[in-house]
């Protein structure tokens, strides 16, 4: 097929969907307003266009028409319901089939009447939907009930990048690092992370009997925010067992992860509607404390893969963190459940043919309508 990805490059989610389809044999370009952070496959094509912002979505509209003309594509996948999504329905082009990706669906139309009436639009023009977790499919369809076929399209790993990490045997160890690797942003609840990982300090130091292993807390990931959590563990006494990373490159995660014995995601909103990185702290075989937010319990087998708590408690956070760090054998075995789970629902191949055969579906359904 010949696919047009209209998407911002500066998400490592569409570059990873462009080089996962070009792998798989097909001819695709992507068009976008944003500038690239990680490279794309050599064979993928991409056209930049320099309109920016809000009404570069607009502005942009005129030239992407003249593009598609040329490229004559057999599907164009526009990913995010309130950008792309306006200019592929002002754009007018079929079959086109809507992503959508979490605060363009959570947020977004909650800002005000227009912002709603304005992804219903995009939502209902659209020829087929998709999303990357059913939590957020029935976001969707809040908005717009009728849309009753949401096709669900999680978001793949490279298990080949993770082919060398295994789950930590079950042996106690004198150091474990607890860690995540996310933007130091609020709702990704890194404070609640800082917070709960203080607990955990606190209550192996009063039970100086356990012999409890020396703890860690690594944060990778960059963000305006880091100066006020990097205060926030200087107030709890902590900041000397904590590191600030910073960015890393996502070709890096595998290695950044490899450094973890605990994997913690304690995310605060519903728009974090797909817990990737929780699938890829699973494929490096690394159990998780997650909490109740958006799309992570649908990536964590409770009890199983790991330990799905209440958003904003540190408390609980703290308790399922300080099992793990006690129990070696515990670790142990959720990091191979984690592992195996990631490799049996998520694999990148898997996914890849998951969007295929949406995209094979959408293109029939529109030429029955034709």
């Amino acid at each position: 097929m010949r696919i047009v990805l209209l998407s911002g490059a500066s998400s490592i989610h569409t570059i990873r969907w462009a080089n996962g389809l070009c792998g798989a044999g097909h001819e695709i370009h992507v068009i976008t307003q944003h500038s690239q952070v990680d490279p794309f496959d050599d064979n993928v094509v991409v056209h930049p266009f320099p309109f920016r912002g809000v009404p570069g979505y607009f502005t942009m509209v005129p030239k992407v028409r003249r593009l598609l003309k040329q490229i004559k594509p057999d599907l164009v996948n526009a990913h995010y319901a309130s950008g792309y999504g306006t200019t592929a329905r002002l754009v007018n082009f079929h079959p086109w089939l809507l992503s959508v990706w979490g605060s363009d669906v959570y947020d977004f139309p909650h800002k005000s009447p227009l912002h709603k009436w304005l992804v219903k639009k995009n939502l209902r023009a659209a020829d087929h939907v998709a999303s990357t977790s059913h939590c957020m499919a029935e976001e969707v369809r809040k908005l717009a009930p009728e849309l009753d076929d949401i096709a669900i399209t999680p978001f793949g790993i490279d298990l080949e990048a993770y082919a060398g990490l295994y789950p930590e045997p079950p042996v106690q160890k004198s150091k474990l690092v607890i860690g995540t690797v996310k933007t130091m942003k609020p709702k990704y609840g890194i404070d609640t992370l800082i917070e709960a990982y203080a607990l955990v300090v606190k209550a192996l130091q009063a039970k100086p009997e356990l012999k409890a292993p020396v703890l860690e807390l690594r944060l990778v990931g960059g963000g305006e925010h880091t100066p006020e959590l990097q205060a926030l563990a200087e107030r709890l006494g902590i900041a000397d067992s904590v590191t600030f990373v910073g960015r890393v490159p996502h070709a890096q995660v595998p290695q950044e992860l490899a450094k973890l014995d605990i994997y913690v995601a304690l995310s605060r909103l519903d728009s974090e509607s797909f817990g990737v990185a929780i699938i890829e702290a699973g494929a490096a075989g690394r159990p998780v404390v997650v909490s109740d937010a958006g799309g992570l319990p649908e990536v964590t087998v409770e009890g199983e893969t790991g330990f799905i708590v209440p958003r904003e408690n540190p408390q609980a956070a703290a308790d399922a963190i300080e099992k793990l760090v006690m129990d070696a054998e515990l670790r142990c075995r959720m990091g191979r459940a984690a592992q195996a789970h990631a490799a049996k629902y998520y694999s990148w191949d898997a996914c890849i043919q998951t969007m295929l055969g949406v995209y094979d579906n959408t293109i029939r359904k529109h030429r029955l309508r034709a």
